[in-house]
């Protein structure tokens, strides 16, 4: 029988030391098993309605697609489900974003970075565009799990930039792929298998360019018992290394399986608490 997961997930998002708003926005439905990270760009309030309308739509979207999928589905069909649901939200996300940029003066330039995660059975679903990164800590080992649409990325892969120098740059921000920006954007998914005790983290570049991947692996392996706390230092960390940017994290720590009979009627009915 395909099994489903059960998940414990917190959220922090924070502005930082140097930024007066918060251009991030995070949002998680276990039930559903999602996580959406959005970092917004663009001049004014702009990012953060960016980003807001970025978690709002494909939150609900997400959502919706979870509640309708056939009771008994196969993981296979499932998964194909949700590449569907994910390129067709990503799409009309940005599309409205896009939109409103374009339409709006005040909204003009504006644009996000995503990060989705979706997780059934004992598989998880990873969209991403932009730079907000998704890693895994299994096994005492911390490894990123998404690669990073940038320029400094695309040097690095080209030869030209080894990553000791690329930690040096100072176009570290250059994403080469964001939503809102081009009228058409596809994410890059891909799935990984799942196991009890993952965690897994979801952030914005507010940490990890603040907070080495090193110390991003020994606060979880001090602290991933204790999502809050673990969640809460990731952030002072960043803080405390110079809080360059707005900050925010999702973790997600992978519990025991379950039916998933049992998971998907739970769903059905929780999905829109």
């Amino acid at each position: 029988m395909q099994r489903d997961v059960v998940l414990e997930i917190v959220t922090r998002t924070d502005t930082g030391k140097v930024r007066t708003n918060n251009e991030d926005s995070v949002l998680a439905n276990a039930a559903c098993g999602i996580v959406v990270l959005a970092d917004g760009m663009g001049g004014y309030n702009a990012g953060e309605v960016a980003s807001g309308m970025a978690t709002s739509m494909l939150g609900k979207w997400l959502e919706n697609s979870a509640a309708k999928r056939e009771l008994g589905a196969t993981l296979a069909a499932a998964l194909s489900s949700t590449h569907v649901a994910l390129d067709i939200g990503v799409t009309e996300t940005n599309r409205a974003i896009f939109s409103a940029a374009q339409s709006q003066a005040q909204y003009a330039g504006m644009g996000t970075t995503l990060v989705i995660g979706v997780f059934q059975g004992n598989q998880l679903t990873v969209a991403h565009i932009g730079d907000s990164r998704a890693y895994r800590w299994r096994d005492n080992e911390l490894i990123q799990i998404t690669r990073d649409h940038s320029w400094l990325e695309e040097k690095i892969a080209s030869g030209l930039l080894t990553r000791e120098q690329a930690q040096l740059s100072r176009n570290k921000n250059l994403v080469t792929r964001a939503v809102g920006i081009d009228a058409h954007i596809s994410a890059e998914i891909h799935d990984f298998e799942v196991m009890s005790d993952d965690v897994y983290l979801f952030c914005s570049d507010g940490l990890n360019d603040m907070v080495s991947d090193k110390e991003i692996g020994m606060t979880l392996n001090a602290l991933s018992a204790n999502l809050d706390l673990c969640a809460s230092q990731l952030i002072q960390s960043a803080n405390d290394n110079g809080g360059g940017d707005n900050v925010s994290v999702i973790l997600v720590k992978v519990k025991e399986p379950r039916p998933v009979s049992v998971s998907w009627w739970h769903r059905l009915l929780t999905c829109f608490k």
